[in-house]
């Protein structure tokens, strides 16, 4: 990494990135370029040689790259990346003081300088997740960083990009203390269990914290509540916490069942008073219809894409029609949380999503309030690149 590489990227690309686009975009390097492995930091030049800045390789959807730095004299050594972090958790102060709240993001990405990297805290313990082989490169000088921050006891990671080898029962767990199984973390008063060491997924998604406390807070009370793709029940808690009078929980994963019923438990709700549904969304909605349940108040919040054995989801495509089907098991003047983690979906399209869901159900509604991600998910917004990716709309529907 001490050899200097340069890269050249075209006008267009050039003026993106000078005015505060971090990616390194595929199409816009000049062409005929051989790439430095992954890893590898470059400086990164105009067409003409004029700098603009310094990043690293490390290929991530549609990038081949992240600009880090508008200086040439740039290392990405622990010293870089222990200012990074320690930066970004300073900004997180409010939240290390709460005892209400233990569980939250304390970097994220290029929002806090460095794309292709994020960090979540659990209570004590810290999850890396790696976007690229390039950024996992840096893997020594994130935890000497991490080492260094008061309250983490143990680091654990999960490598989101392919590696080329199939590793039998690669564990998730990397220094310092191993994490209980599970790890009861606590969001606005909420009790959730999480597991670091168990596949891509932890049991919560940190991002819908606000989403979450609005439902306990303000919506659920006295209603009855669908919740689709549920995964573990977060919102379902939420909403029995919030005085729902009924909560249904539906998703396709068996193991959903037990990690719902895990949740519950551990908010001392009963279960048993509650319904969790292990099947598909879509088949849910045609028994639903037939048995002419209406819910108060329906949360959908499908993954951006997904396959079962009779159906392919894509919330570009597919959104609407989702919608529609959220809308038929919706009472009058009942309330829809929708919301995609989606970037390929800007917020305009996903709010057309719900108008002509409305007008195709012949329904007038309402929007009370729209989500983007949480003070902890820090963004870059520019003409040529928006990194808030989550969309969420909440509107009542009435029957005309």
């Amino acid at each position: 990494m001490m050899d200097e590489f340069h890269i050249y990227v075209q006008e267009e690309t050039k003026a993106a990135l000078m005015s505060g686009s971090p990616l390194i975009p595929k199409d816009g390097l000049m062409p005929g370029q051989t790439l430095p492995d992954e890893g590898t930091v470059v400086h990164v030049r105009s067409a003409d040689d004029e700098l603009i800045g310094t990043g690293y390789i490390g290929e991530q959807t549609k990038g081949v790259g992240w600009l880090v730095s508008r200086r040439a004299d740039t290392v990405m050594d622990a010293s870089f990346f222990a200012e990074k972090i320690q930066q970004a958790w300073h900004h997180r102060r409010s939240l290390h003081q709460s005892q209400e709240t233990t569980a939250y993001r304390i970097f994220n990405g290029e929002g806090d300088g460095v794309g292709g990297l994020a960090i979540d805290y659990y209570h004590g313990y810290a999850l890396i997740h790696w976007y690229s082989a390039g950024i996992f490169a840096f893997q020594t000088e994130v935890l000497q960083a991490l080492a260094a921050l008061p309250g983490v006891q143990g680091v654990y990671e999960k490598k989101r990009f392919e590696t080329g080898a199939i590793v039998e029962e690669e564990e998730d767990f990397v220094q310092g203390e191993r994490a209980p199984e599970p790890l009861i973390v606590h969001e606005n008063g909420i009790n959730y269990a999480v597991d670091l060491d168990d596949g891509p997924m932890t049991g919560i998604f940190l991002d819908q914290r606000h989403v979450r406390r609005k439902i306990r807070d303000e919506y659920a009370r006295g209603r009855t509540v669908l919740n689709t793709f549920s995964y573990t029940g977060a919102f379902s808690v939420s909403a029995a916490l919030g005085g729902a009078v009924h909560t249904t929980s539906v998703d396709l994963a068996n193991r959903s069942y037990a990690k719902t019923v895990e949740q519950f438990s551990i908010n001392g709700l009963d279960y048993e008073a509650h319904d969790i549904v292990v099947q598909d969304v879509f088949q849910y909605f045609k028994r639903a219809k037939k048995q002419d349940k209406a819910f108060d108040l329906v949360v959908v919040d499908p993954p951006s894409f997904a396959r079962s054995k009779k159906k392919t989801f894509s919330v570009k495509k597919d959104y609407q029609a989702l919608l529609e089907e959220v809308i038929a098991v919706t009472a009058n003047d009942g309330i829809v949380v929708a919301s995609t983690n989606a970037n390929v979906v800007a917020m305009k399209k996903f709010r057309s999503f719900v108008d002509r869901a409305c007008q195709s159900m012949k329904l007038d509604y309402q929007i009370l309030e729209t989500h983007r991600l949480p003070e902890d998910f820090p963004t870059v917004k520019t003409k040529a690149y928006d990194s808030d990716y989550l969309k969420v709309i909440i509107f009542k529907v009435s029957r005309k």
